[in-house]
């Protein structure tokens, strides 16, 4: 069987399709371990609520001090983890109208507890509600990828924060959360994202870019166009003129390449 043109631009094009692939699973990997963290103070987090209320009340701000010596174990043994907690829905506990259970690790590797004024008389936090990392699990019921953005609520530092809803008796009580500061993130996906043969980048469910080895969109800009959360849903085609896409496996982020 002779060679022709044709022959060699599938195989390349198989190739390309191969090593992006192989990228998206590694990303994804890189994330899921992070996830991971952000499930186990979930789990923790339900169980709290859960053997509270069967003692027939409502928690307090002071019940959720249980879920430290977890916290702790995650911010330690986690090398992308910078900061972890539980965020609670307004009206969820009864002493305080809102409330984030979060715990940072600094520079020097000492742990410390964020603590913020939510009185919303006098601060400018008081309402989490309309952040992406608290909207996104709230409203779709799944994980989410939020930013990159400047984290002005925890650590002045450009992050991402990875969340996931927490529910009590079928109902949302807020969202299990995880930072991972965004040099840390490109540290370990710019030099994957550097082995494609294309231009790509990295965009959450809301389009916004998560990291880029493409000069045209850079971290942190909104890509327009495909609709990124049906996409991870299975709710949308991964065919879009002129880009190829390919989920991370499993983890809300996408992997975008332009199309020669």
């Amino acid at each position: 069987m002779g060679w022709s043109p044709g022959r060699a631009v599938s195989a390349a094009a198989t190739l390309d399709t191969d090593v992006a692939t192989w990228v998206a699973s590694q990303v994804g990997g890189a994330l899921e371990s992070v996830f991971d963290a952000v499930a186990a103070t979930r789990a923790d987090t339900a169980d709290l609520l859960a053997r509270v209320s069967a003692r027939g009340r409502r928690p307090v701000s002071a019940d959720l001090a249980a879920l430290r010596p977890g916290l702790h174990r995650r911010l330690t043994g986690q090398e992308l983890v910078s900061g972890a907690g539980f965020v609670a829905a307004p009206g969820l506990l009864a002493d305080v109208p809102a409330w984030l259970e979060w715990w940072q690790q600094d520079g020097d590797g000492d742990l410390r507890p964020l603590l913020l004024d939510l009185d919303p008389g006098h601060s400018a936090y008081s309402d989490y509600t309309h952040w992406d990392w608290f909207t996104l699990p709230r409203d779709t019921g799944h994980r989410a990828v939020a930013g990159p953005y400047v984290d002005y609520l925890c650590s002045d530092e450009y992050s991402l924060t990875l969340s996931a809803p927490v529910t009590t008796a079928g109902r949302f009580a807020g969202v299990a959360a995880a930072d991972v500061y965004l040099r840390h993130f490109e540290a370990v996906v710019l030099p994957l994202l550097r082995r494609l043969p294309r231009p790509a980048h990295l965009v959450n469910a809301r389009g916004r870019v998560a990291a880029s080895a493409d000069p045209a969109h850079l971290a942190g800009s909104l890509t327009k166009g495909p609709r990124f959360g049906d996409l991870l849903t299975g709710s949308a085609s991964a065919d879009h003129p002129g880009l190829r896409l390919v989920p991370c496996h499993g983890v809300p982020l996408v992997l975008v390449l332009r199309e020669d």
